[in-house]
Protein backbone atom coordinates (compact mmCIF):
# COMPACT_ATOMS: atom_id res chain seq x y z
CA UNK A 1 0.00 0.00 0.00
CA UNK A 2 2.93 2.34 0.63
CA UNK A 3 3.57 2.43 -3.12
CA UNK A 4 0.03 3.69 -3.81
CA UNK A 5 -0.17 7.33 -4.80
CA UNK A 6 -3.29 9.47 -4.68
CA UNK A 7 -2.92 10.25 -8.40
CA UNK A 8 -2.89 6.57 -9.48
CA UNK A 9 -6.60 6.63 -10.36
CA UNK A 10 -5.79 8.94 -13.30
CA UNK A 11 -4.21 6.00 -15.16
CA UNK A 12 -7.44 3.96 -14.93
CA UNK A 13 -10.68 4.09 -16.96
CA UNK A 14 -13.01 6.73 -15.56
CA UNK A 15 -16.82 6.70 -15.65
CA UNK A 16 -19.57 8.98 -14.33
CA UNK A 17 -17.19 11.94 -14.16
CA UNK A 18 -17.32 15.24 -16.04
CA UNK A 19 -14.96 16.30 -18.80
CA UNK A 20 -13.91 19.80 -17.79
CA UNK A 21 -13.45 22.08 -20.77
CA UNK A 22 -11.25 24.62 -18.95
CA UNK A 23 -8.18 22.65 -17.85
CA UNK A 24 -6.40 25.70 -16.49
CA UNK A 25 -9.34 26.55 -14.22
CA UNK A 26 -9.47 22.91 -13.06
CA UNK A 27 -5.77 22.86 -12.16
CA UNK A 28 -6.10 26.16 -10.29
CA UNK A 29 -8.97 24.80 -8.20
CA UNK A 30 -7.17 21.53 -7.48
CA UNK A 31 -4.06 23.43 -6.36
CA UNK A 32 -6.17 25.65 -4.09
CA UNK A 33 -8.09 22.74 -2.55
CA UNK A 34 -4.89 20.82 -1.90
CA UNK A 35 -3.77 23.65 0.42
CA UNK A 36 -7.02 23.69 2.40
CA UNK A 37 -7.25 21.79 5.70
CA UNK A 38 -8.79 18.31 5.47
CA UNK A 39 -12.42 18.22 6.59
CA UNK A 40 -11.91 15.14 8.79
CA UNK A 41 -8.97 13.62 10.61
CA UNK A 42 -7.34 10.21 10.57
CA UNK A 43 -8.10 9.48 14.24
CA UNK A 44 -11.81 10.00 13.58
CA UNK A 45 -11.75 7.68 10.56
CA UNK A 46 -9.97 4.99 12.59
CA UNK A 47 -12.52 5.33 15.40
CA UNK A 48 -15.36 4.90 12.91
CA UNK A 49 -13.64 1.85 11.45
CA UNK A 50 -13.49 0.26 14.91
CA UNK A 51 -17.20 1.02 15.44
CA UNK A 52 -18.11 -0.52 12.06
CA UNK A 53 -16.05 -3.57 13.01
CA UNK A 54 -18.26 -3.92 16.10
CA UNK A 55 -21.37 -3.66 13.89
CA UNK A 56 -20.03 -6.42 11.62
CA UNK A 57 -19.94 -8.69 14.69
CA UNK A 58 -23.43 -7.75 15.87
CA UNK A 59 -22.09 -5.66 18.77
CA UNK A 60 -23.32 -2.40 17.21
CA UNK A 61 -25.66 -1.31 14.39
CA UNK A 62 -25.06 1.24 11.63
CA UNK A 63 -27.57 3.99 10.84
CA UNK A 64 -26.48 5.86 7.71
CA UNK A 65 -28.77 8.54 6.33
CA UNK A 66 -29.12 11.92 4.73
CA UNK A 67 -29.61 13.71 1.46
CA UNK A 68 -29.72 12.10 -1.95
CA UNK A 69 -27.61 15.04 -3.14
CA UNK A 70 -26.80 18.14 -1.09
CA UNK A 71 -27.84 21.33 -2.86
CA UNK A 72 -26.22 24.74 -2.59
CA UNK A 73 -29.55 26.63 -2.65
CA UNK A 74 -31.14 24.50 0.11
CA UNK A 75 -28.18 24.84 2.49
CA UNK A 76 -29.17 26.18 5.92
CA UNK A 77 -28.43 25.65 9.59
CA UNK A 78 -32.05 24.61 10.15
CA UNK A 79 -31.88 21.89 7.47
CA UNK A 80 -28.69 20.45 9.01
CA UNK A 81 -30.20 20.60 12.49
CA UNK A 82 -33.44 18.90 11.42
CA UNK A 83 -31.70 15.98 9.71
CA UNK A 84 -29.30 15.56 12.64
CA UNK A 85 -32.28 15.68 15.03
CA UNK A 86 -34.29 12.97 13.26
CA UNK A 87 -31.19 10.75 13.00
CA UNK A 88 -30.71 11.03 16.77
CA UNK A 89 -34.36 10.04 17.28
CA UNK A 90 -33.97 7.07 14.92
CA UNK A 91 -30.76 6.02 16.66
CA UNK A 92 -32.39 6.04 20.08
CA UNK A 93 -35.27 3.84 18.88
CA UNK A 94 -32.83 1.46 17.13
CA UNK A 95 -30.60 1.31 20.22
CA UNK A 96 -33.61 0.23 22.28
CA UNK A 97 -34.59 -2.44 19.73
CA UNK A 98 -31.09 -3.82 19.15
CA UNK A 99 -29.73 -3.34 22.69
CA UNK A 100 -26.40 -2.36 21.15
CA UNK A 101 -24.82 1.04 20.34
CA UNK A 102 -25.92 2.64 17.08
CA UNK A 103 -23.18 4.09 14.87
CA UNK A 104 -24.48 7.35 13.36
CA UNK A 105 -23.19 8.31 9.91
CA UNK A 106 -24.71 11.14 7.89
CA UNK A 107 -24.82 11.38 4.10
CA UNK A 108 -23.73 14.96 4.71
CA UNK A 109 -20.90 17.44 4.20
CA UNK A 110 -19.82 15.94 0.89
CA UNK A 111 -22.75 14.25 -0.89
CA UNK A 112 -22.72 16.72 -3.79
CA UNK A 113 -22.10 14.57 -6.88
CA UNK A 114 -24.54 12.11 -8.45
CA UNK A 115 -24.06 9.29 -10.98
CA UNK A 116 -26.60 9.39 -13.79
CA UNK A 117 -28.18 6.68 -15.92
CA UNK A 118 -27.40 8.65 -19.12
CA UNK A 119 -24.80 11.33 -19.97
CA UNK A 120 -27.46 13.56 -21.56
CA UNK A 121 -31.16 14.26 -21.13
CA UNK A 122 -33.79 15.49 -23.58
CA UNK A 123 -36.53 18.02 -22.75
CA UNK A 124 -38.96 19.21 -25.45
CA UNK A 125 -36.62 17.95 -28.15
CA UNK A 126 -33.56 19.73 -26.67
CA UNK A 127 -30.62 17.52 -25.61
CA UNK A 128 -28.20 18.75 -22.94
CA UNK A 129 -25.63 17.15 -20.61
CA UNK A 130 -27.20 15.59 -17.50
CA UNK A 131 -27.19 17.40 -14.17
CA UNK A 132 -24.50 15.69 -12.05
CA UNK A 133 -24.87 17.50 -8.73
CA UNK A 134 -24.06 21.01 -7.55
CA UNK A 135 -20.35 20.27 -7.20
CA UNK A 136 -20.20 19.79 -11.00
CA UNK A 137 -22.93 21.73 -12.83
CA UNK A 138 -26.36 23.31 -12.32
CA UNK A 139 -29.91 21.98 -12.40
CA UNK A 140 -31.29 24.69 -14.71
CA UNK A 141 -31.94 23.25 -18.17
CA UNK A 142 -29.74 25.63 -20.17
CA UNK A 143 -26.50 24.97 -22.08
CA UNK A 144 -24.60 27.35 -19.78
CA UNK A 145 -25.87 25.76 -16.56
CA UNK A 146 -24.91 22.27 -17.66
CA UNK A 147 -21.24 23.09 -18.41
CA UNK A 148 -19.05 21.48 -15.69
CA UNK A 149 -17.47 24.27 -13.59
CA UNK A 150 -14.47 23.28 -11.43
CA UNK A 151 -14.94 26.33 -9.17
CA UNK A 152 -18.02 24.63 -7.75
CA UNK A 153 -15.64 22.33 -5.84
CA UNK A 154 -14.57 25.33 -3.74
CA UNK A 155 -18.18 26.13 -2.87
CA UNK A 156 -18.77 22.48 -2.00
CA UNK A 157 -15.75 22.51 0.32
CA UNK A 158 -16.97 25.68 2.06
CA UNK A 159 -20.46 24.22 2.58
CA UNK A 160 -19.03 20.89 3.80
CA UNK A 161 -16.75 22.69 6.30
CA UNK A 162 -19.65 24.77 7.64
CA UNK A 163 -21.84 21.67 7.90
CA UNK A 164 -19.20 19.74 9.83
CA UNK A 165 -18.62 22.70 12.13
CA UNK A 166 -22.31 22.76 13.08
CA UNK A 167 -22.56 18.97 13.40
CA UNK A 168 -19.61 18.91 15.78
CA UNK A 169 -21.22 21.67 17.87
CA UNK A 170 -24.55 19.81 18.00
CA UNK A 171 -22.82 16.52 18.86
CA UNK A 172 -20.94 17.84 21.87
CA UNK A 173 -22.85 20.96 22.98
CA UNK A 174 -25.80 19.33 24.76
CA UNK A 175 -28.25 19.28 21.84
CA UNK A 176 -27.91 15.49 21.66
CA UNK A 177 -29.03 14.91 25.29
CA UNK A 178 -30.91 11.59 25.38
CA UNK A 179 -33.83 12.97 27.42
CA UNK A 180 -34.41 15.79 24.97
CA UNK A 181 -34.15 13.44 21.99
CA UNK A 182 -36.80 11.18 23.48
CA UNK A 183 -39.17 14.10 24.15
CA UNK A 184 -39.09 14.86 20.41
CA UNK A 185 -39.94 11.23 19.64
CA UNK A 186 -42.92 11.22 22.01
CA UNK A 187 -44.45 13.94 19.84
CA UNK A 188 -44.37 11.57 16.85
CA UNK A 189 -46.30 8.85 18.71
CA UNK A 190 -49.24 11.11 19.53
CA UNK A 191 -52.38 10.48 17.50
CA UNK A 192 -54.34 7.38 16.62
CA UNK A 193 -52.29 6.25 13.61
CA UNK A 194 -49.02 6.09 15.53
CA UNK A 195 -50.54 4.12 18.41
CA UNK A 196 -48.60 0.96 17.55
CA UNK A 197 -45.32 2.81 18.18
CA UNK A 198 -46.44 4.26 21.51
CA UNK A 199 -45.72 1.09 23.48
CA UNK A 200 -42.03 1.08 22.53
CA UNK A 201 -41.78 4.84 23.15
CA UNK A 202 -43.30 4.36 26.62
CA UNK A 203 -40.85 1.57 27.40
CA UNK A 204 -37.98 3.88 26.44
CA UNK A 205 -39.48 6.52 28.77
CA UNK A 206 -39.56 3.96 31.60
CA UNK A 207 -35.90 3.11 30.98
CA UNK A 208 -34.87 6.77 31.10
CA UNK A 209 -36.95 7.33 34.26
CA UNK A 210 -35.22 4.36 35.89
CA UNK A 211 -31.79 5.73 34.94
CA UNK A 212 -32.67 9.11 36.45
CA UNK A 213 -33.94 7.47 39.65
CA UNK A 214 -30.68 5.51 39.84
CA UNK A 215 -28.73 8.77 39.64
CA UNK A 216 -27.57 8.31 36.05
CA UNK A 217 -28.37 11.80 34.75
CA UNK A 218 -27.03 13.99 31.97
CA UNK A 219 -25.56 16.40 34.53
CA UNK A 220 -23.46 13.66 36.08
CA UNK A 221 -22.72 11.65 32.94
CA UNK A 222 -21.41 13.71 30.05
CA UNK A 223 -21.83 10.73 27.68
CA UNK A 224 -25.63 11.15 27.88
CA UNK A 225 -25.29 14.64 26.37
CA UNK A 226 -22.92 13.86 23.51
CA UNK A 227 -22.75 11.58 20.48
CA UNK A 228 -20.18 10.52 17.92
CA UNK A 229 -21.53 11.60 14.54
CA UNK A 230 -19.65 10.84 11.33
CA UNK A 231 -20.02 11.96 7.71
CA UNK A 232 -19.97 9.98 4.48
CA UNK A 233 -20.55 10.40 0.76
CA UNK A 234 -20.01 8.67 -2.55
CA UNK A 235 -16.42 9.28 -3.68
CA UNK A 236 -17.49 10.12 -7.23
CA UNK A 237 -15.66 13.29 -8.26
CA UNK A 238 -12.08 12.08 -7.92
CA UNK A 239 -10.41 15.44 -8.62
CA UNK A 240 -12.07 16.73 -5.44
CA UNK A 241 -11.23 13.57 -3.49
CA UNK A 242 -7.58 13.59 -4.55
CA UNK A 243 -7.13 17.27 -3.67
CA UNK A 244 -8.34 16.62 -0.11
CA UNK A 245 -6.34 13.41 0.40
CA UNK A 246 -3.56 13.81 2.97
CA UNK A 247 -0.74 11.67 4.36
CA UNK A 248 -1.46 10.76 7.99
CA UNK A 249 1.71 11.42 9.95
CA UNK A 250 0.77 8.92 12.68
CA UNK A 251 0.36 5.86 10.47
CA UNK A 252 2.08 6.90 7.23
CA UNK A 253 -1.12 6.03 5.34
CA UNK A 254 -3.26 8.19 3.10
CA UNK A 255 -6.52 9.67 4.41
CA UNK A 256 -9.42 10.77 2.21
CA UNK A 257 -9.88 14.07 4.01
CA UNK A 258 -13.29 14.79 2.48
CA UNK A 259 -15.33 12.59 4.86
CA UNK A 260 -14.99 9.90 7.50
CA UNK A 261 -16.38 7.17 5.24
CA UNK A 262 -16.57 7.11 1.44
CA UNK A 263 -18.34 4.62 -0.78
CA UNK A 264 -18.20 3.31 -4.33
CA UNK A 265 -21.50 3.34 -6.21
CA UNK A 266 -23.07 0.46 -8.11
CA UNK A 267 -22.22 2.24 -11.39
CA UNK A 268 -18.56 2.92 -10.55
CA UNK A 269 -17.38 -0.37 -9.01
CA UNK A 270 -15.45 -1.66 -12.04
CA UNK A 271 -12.58 -3.71 -10.50
CA UNK A 272 -10.03 -2.04 -12.80
CA UNK A 273 -11.70 1.40 -12.74
CA UNK A 274 -10.57 4.73 -11.34
CA UNK A 275 -12.93 4.75 -8.34
CA UNK A 276 -11.82 1.38 -6.99
CA UNK A 277 -8.19 2.39 -7.54
CA UNK A 278 -8.65 5.56 -5.50
CA UNK A 279 -10.59 3.97 -2.64
CA UNK A 280 -8.24 1.00 -2.22
CA UNK A 281 -5.41 3.31 -1.15
CA UNK A 282 -7.01 5.40 1.60
CA UNK A 283 -7.26 4.36 5.25
CA UNK A 284 -10.94 5.37 5.64
CA UNK A 285 -13.72 2.81 5.98
CA UNK A 286 -15.01 2.06 2.47
CA UNK A 287 -18.55 1.27 1.40
CA UNK A 288 -19.37 -0.76 -1.71
CA UNK A 289 -22.85 -0.65 -3.23
CA UNK A 290 -23.99 -4.09 -4.41
CA UNK A 291 -26.82 -4.17 -6.94
CA UNK A 292 -28.40 -7.07 -8.87
CA UNK A 293 -25.59 -7.09 -11.45
CA UNK A 294 -22.86 -7.76 -8.87
CA UNK A 295 -21.32 -11.15 -9.69
CA UNK A 296 -19.61 -13.46 -7.22
CA UNK A 297 -16.36 -13.13 -9.17
CA UNK A 298 -16.46 -9.32 -9.15
CA UNK A 299 -17.19 -9.31 -5.43
CA UNK A 300 -14.20 -11.59 -4.77
CA UNK A 301 -11.86 -9.31 -6.73
CA UNK A 302 -13.27 -6.16 -5.14
CA UNK A 303 -12.95 -7.51 -1.59
CA UNK A 304 -9.34 -8.50 -2.27
CA UNK A 305 -8.54 -5.05 -3.72
CA UNK A 306 -10.38 -2.93 -1.19
CA UNK A 307 -9.53 -4.93 1.92
CA UNK A 308 -6.38 -6.96 1.19
CA UNK A 309 -5.59 -7.38 4.91
CA UNK A 310 -9.17 -8.54 5.65
CA UNK A 311 -9.40 -5.82 8.28
CA UNK A 312 -12.58 -5.77 10.36
CA UNK A 313 -14.60 -2.55 9.84
CA UNK A 314 -12.75 -1.63 6.66
CA UNK A 315 -15.36 -2.79 4.11
CA UNK A 316 -19.12 -2.28 4.25
CA UNK A 317 -21.24 -4.04 1.61
CA UNK A 318 -24.39 -2.00 0.97
CA UNK A 319 -27.05 -4.21 -0.64
CA UNK A 320 -29.54 -2.45 -2.97
CA UNK A 321 -31.72 -4.85 -4.94
CA UNK A 322 -35.30 -3.59 -4.72
CA UNK A 323 -38.21 -5.13 -2.83
CA UNK A 324 -38.96 -8.64 -4.10
CA UNK A 325 -35.40 -9.20 -5.38
CA UNK A 326 -33.40 -9.63 -2.17
CA UNK A 327 -33.93 -13.40 -1.84
CA UNK A 328 -32.72 -13.86 -5.43
CA UNK A 329 -29.46 -11.90 -5.14
CA UNK A 330 -28.30 -11.51 -1.52
CA UNK A 331 -27.78 -15.22 -0.64
CA UNK A 332 -25.22 -15.75 -3.42
CA UNK A 333 -23.21 -12.73 -2.25
CA UNK A 334 -23.42 -13.86 1.38
CA UNK A 335 -22.18 -17.27 0.23
CA UNK A 336 -19.27 -15.67 -1.65
CA UNK A 337 -18.23 -13.70 1.44
CA UNK A 338 -18.46 -16.83 3.58
CA UNK A 339 -16.34 -18.91 1.17
CA UNK A 340 -13.68 -16.18 1.04
CA UNK A 341 -13.65 -15.85 4.83
CA UNK A 342 -13.98 -12.11 4.34
CA UNK A 343 -14.70 -9.66 7.14
CA UNK A 344 -17.49 -7.35 5.93
CA UNK A 345 -20.35 -5.35 7.40
CA UNK A 346 -23.71 -6.05 5.68
CA UNK A 347 -25.97 -3.01 5.29
CA UNK A 348 -29.35 -2.61 3.57
CA UNK A 349 -30.02 0.32 1.21
CA UNK A 350 -33.77 -0.07 0.53
CA UNK A 351 -34.02 3.20 -1.39
CA UNK A 352 -32.24 2.83 -4.73
CA UNK A 353 -33.99 -0.28 -5.97
CA UNK A 354 -37.47 1.06 -5.23
CA UNK A 355 -37.72 4.25 -7.28
CA UNK A 356 -40.82 4.48 -9.48
CA UNK A 357 -42.57 7.17 -11.51
CA UNK A 358 -45.93 8.24 -10.11
CA UNK A 359 -49.02 8.79 -12.21
CA UNK A 360 -48.46 12.51 -11.62
CA UNK A 361 -44.99 12.35 -13.20
CA UNK A 362 -42.87 12.56 -10.02
CA UNK A 363 -40.09 10.12 -9.13
CA UNK A 364 -41.13 8.56 -5.83
CA UNK A 365 -40.51 5.61 -3.52
CA UNK A 366 -43.39 3.82 -1.78
CA UNK A 367 -42.80 3.51 1.98
CA UNK A 368 -44.16 -0.06 1.91
CA UNK A 369 -41.58 -1.12 -0.71
CA UNK A 370 -38.75 0.41 1.34
CA UNK A 371 -39.93 -1.45 4.45
CA UNK A 372 -40.38 -4.70 2.50
CA UNK A 373 -36.78 -4.64 1.27
CA UNK A 374 -35.53 -4.12 4.83
CA UNK A 375 -37.64 -7.07 6.03
CA UNK A 376 -36.35 -9.27 3.19
CA UNK A 377 -32.77 -8.27 4.04
CA UNK A 378 -33.28 -9.35 7.66
CA UNK A 379 -35.01 -12.58 6.57
CA UNK A 380 -32.07 -13.64 4.37
CA UNK A 381 -29.54 -12.96 7.13
CA UNK A 382 -31.70 -14.85 9.60
CA UNK A 383 -31.80 -17.90 7.34
CA UNK A 384 -28.09 -17.65 6.49
CA UNK A 385 -27.05 -17.19 10.11
CA UNK A 386 -25.24 -13.96 9.23
CA UNK A 387 -25.46 -10.49 10.75
CA UNK A 388 -27.63 -7.69 9.30
CA UNK A 389 -25.41 -4.85 10.50
CA UNK A 390 -27.08 -1.64 9.39
CA UNK A 391 -29.41 0.42 7.22
CA UNK A 392 -28.73 3.18 4.70
CA UNK A 393 -31.52 5.68 3.94
CA UNK A 394 -31.98 8.72 1.75
CA UNK A 395 -33.87 10.98 4.13
CA UNK A 396 -34.28 14.51 5.42
CA UNK A 397 -35.48 16.16 8.60
CA UNK A 398 -37.69 18.43 6.49
CA UNK A 399 -41.43 17.86 6.05
CA UNK A 400 -41.14 17.04 2.34
CA UNK A 401 -43.59 15.05 0.22
CA UNK A 402 -41.32 12.89 -1.95
CA UNK A 403 -41.97 9.28 -0.84
CA UNK A 404 -45.53 7.98 -0.60
CA UNK A 405 -47.07 6.23 2.42
CA UNK A 406 -46.28 6.14 6.13
CA UNK A 407 -48.57 6.85 9.09
CA UNK A 408 -49.00 10.45 7.99
CA UNK A 409 -49.86 9.08 4.60
CA UNK A 410 -48.36 10.95 1.64
CA UNK A 411 -50.40 10.14 -1.49
CA UNK A 412 -49.37 10.51 -5.13
CA UNK A 413 -51.57 13.61 -5.26
CA UNK A 414 -49.57 15.11 -2.35
CA UNK A 415 -46.20 14.76 -4.08
CA UNK A 416 -46.34 18.21 -5.67
CA UNK A 417 -46.95 19.91 -2.28
CA UNK A 418 -43.35 19.96 -1.03
CA UNK A 419 -41.22 18.10 -3.57
CA UNK A 420 -37.80 19.72 -3.08
CA UNK A 421 -35.17 17.13 -4.04
CA UNK A 422 -32.92 17.84 -7.00
CA UNK A 423 -32.39 14.12 -7.65
CA UNK A 424 -34.03 11.21 -5.86
CA UNK A 425 -37.01 11.19 -3.44
CA UNK A 426 -36.21 11.18 0.28
CA UNK A 427 -38.09 9.93 3.32
CA UNK A 428 -39.38 12.83 5.40
CA UNK A 429 -38.90 13.14 9.17
CA UNK A 430 -42.08 11.23 10.06
CA UNK A 431 -41.43 8.41 7.57
CA UNK A 432 -37.80 8.10 8.74
CA UNK A 433 -38.78 7.77 12.38
CA UNK A 434 -41.56 5.31 11.58
CA UNK A 435 -39.07 3.19 9.66
CA UNK A 436 -36.73 3.25 12.67
CA UNK A 437 -39.51 1.84 14.88
CA UNK A 438 -40.16 -0.93 12.35
CA UNK A 439 -36.46 -1.76 11.98
CA UNK A 440 -36.20 -1.79 15.79
CA UNK A 441 -38.95 -4.44 15.82
CA UNK A 442 -36.88 -6.53 13.37
CA UNK A 443 -33.79 -6.16 15.55
CA UNK A 444 -35.71 -7.05 18.70
CA UNK A 445 -37.22 -10.13 17.04
CA UNK A 446 -33.77 -11.20 15.75
CA UNK A 447 -32.32 -10.82 19.24
CA UNK A 448 -35.14 -12.93 20.73
CA UNK A 449 -34.63 -15.66 18.09
CA UNK A 450 -30.89 -15.81 18.85
CA UNK A 451 -31.56 -16.04 22.58
CA UNK A 452 -33.91 -18.99 21.99
CA UNK A 453 -31.36 -20.68 19.69
CA UNK A 454 -28.64 -20.20 22.32
CA UNK A 455 -30.92 -22.01 24.72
Amino acid sequence: MSEWQKTDWRKKPRVQMPDYTDQEALETVEAQLSKYPPLVFAGEARKLKRALGEAAQGKAFLLQGGDCAEAFDQFSANAIRDTFKVMLQMAMVLTYGAKVPVVKVGRMAGQFAKPRSAPTEVVDGVELPSYRGDIINELDFTPEARIPDPRKMLQAYTQAAATLNLLRAFSTGGYADVHQVHQWTLGFTEGEKAEKYRDMANRISDTLDFMTAAGITSDQNHALQTVDFYTSHEALLLEYEEALTRLDSTSGKWLAGSGHMVWIGDRTRQPDGAHVEFCRGVLNPIGLKCGPSMTAEDLKVLMAKLNPDNENGRLTLIARFGAGNVAEHLPRLVDTVRKEGANVLWVCDPMHGNTIKSATGFKTRPFDAVLREVQEFFAVHRSEGTIPGGVHFEMTGQDVTECTGGVRAVTEENLSDRYHTACDPRLNASQSLELAFLVAEELSSLRDARAVAAG
